[in-house]
């Protein structure tokens, strides 16, 4: 099947920092181990260092020898949640359900959800979660994201991170 239809993407591969809350997801067609082991090298290794460990559910897909090499080779500890113990991986369901919710908002057809993903991850990540009491961008990046619509309707955060006085600041908005 190619991806070039955009109804071929069926896939949401999703991975979250269990202590900030932050969430990294990509779209594919297939969730193959080839693709599962480019996510773990390109989306988590290269751009966050190395995660001490990972929890999976036990999909095949997830579950294999080059998996298991990887984590050796990395020294990454890996553990499977039991399927007994549906707890054991909540914070990734109670993820997958927001950012499924989130699409659906977010999409009128189905056709470009794939294309909303970089949206509905800031939307995510820049959302206050109630059991740190901050968003997971505030948790990595130690300081809040400046949102687009701050930027739209000139905030004074944006004016003070600009280094503009607030008196031009009045002065500009009011003329």
């Amino acid at each position: 099947m190619s991806c070039q239809h955009p109804y071929h993407f069926r896939f949401i591969l999703v991975t979250i920092d269990y202590f900030t809350k932050w969430i990294e997801v990509a779209s594919y067609c297939n969730v193959t181990i080839g693709v599962v082991l480019k996510f773990i090298k390109k989306e988590l290794i290269c751009r966050y260092g190395l995660p001490e460990g990972i929890i999976t559910d036990n999909a095949k897909n997830l579950n294999n020898k080059m998996k298991d090499e990887l984590c050796e080779q990395f020294k990454i500890n890996h553990q499977n949640s039991t399927p007994y113990r549906p707890k054991m991986n909540e914070t990734v369901e109670a993820a997958n359900k927001n950012i499924k919710r989130i699409i659906e908002k977010m999409t009128i057809t189905y056709k470009d959800w794939h294309e909303m993903l970089p949206f509905v991850l800031h939307g995510y990540r820049t959302s206050v979660r109630t059991s740190k009491e901050a968003t997971p961008f505030s948790l990595v990046y130690s300081m809040e994201a400046v949102l687009p619509l701050e930027v739209k309707i000139s905030s004074l955060r944006v004016l003070m991170e600009a280094k503009l006085d607030e008196a031009k600041w009045i002065r500009d908005r009011y003329e």
